[in-house]
């Protein structure tokens, strides 16, 4: 496994590969969107070659996610690689519009879900609603949030929680304060 860039999570591949099949993406599909052949789409996989900026930056198009969250903030200990994501070293995922900042709290995206810690800003709101082909739970941990599953409205309090199953949601923070919720998605869809 390459670990020369500092820049790239150890397990670029793994997380590319689980993001990449939780779409339902051959290595065909992927080659051809990028333009690049299966062999080196493999090899990347596999962290035998490693992508370039470039190359991180059409992929993420591609997975429609957001390219920051292919890169990591901090290293971990050799011991802790693939254990433990300390408080300053979680990498930023998602596209931080519309006042929502989220941060992967698993090691990585190679189990059958991710936990995400999410930040929603005050006095902001989705307004498309979101369906994805996901069971999804959270738990409030502070603040208040309003959140529209399947047409219907909640309001969500410290120590509330809540499940979706592929209904379209949207969430709103009308409030003065943050809300902060850990929420946890399967499939990965970051």
């Amino acid at each position: 496994m390459l670990q020369t860039n500092p820049y790239n999570s150890p397990s670029l591949g793994a997380d590319l590969r689980a993001l990449r099949k939780a779409r339902g993406m051959t290595l065909q599909d992927m080659g051809d969107a990028l333009g690049r052949s299966v062999g080196w789409l493999s090899q990347v996989e596999r962290d035998l070659s490693e992508p370039s900026v470039t190359d991180l930056r059409e992929i993420a198009k591609v997975l429609d996610i957001a390219v920051s969250s292919l890169f990591r903030r901090g290293a971990a200990p050799a011991e802790e690689e693939g254990y433990v994501v300390r408080a300053g070293a979680r990498r930023p995922i998602g596209s931080r519009t519309a006042g929502l900042v989220e941060e992967l709290l698993s090691p990585d995206l190679t189990d059958d879900f991710e936990m995400v810690h999410s930040t929603f800003e005050a006095h902001s709101e989705i307004v498309t609603p979101v369906v994805r082909p996901t069971q999804e739970v959270g738990y409030l941990i502070s603040g208040c949030l309003d959140l529209e599953i399947g047409g219907r409205t909640f309001t969500l309090a410290p120590g509330d929680s809540f499940r979706i199953r592929g209904e379209a949601f949207r969430w709103m923070n009308p409030y003065d304060t943050p809300a902060i919720a850990i929420w946890v998605i399967a499939p990965p869809v970051y």
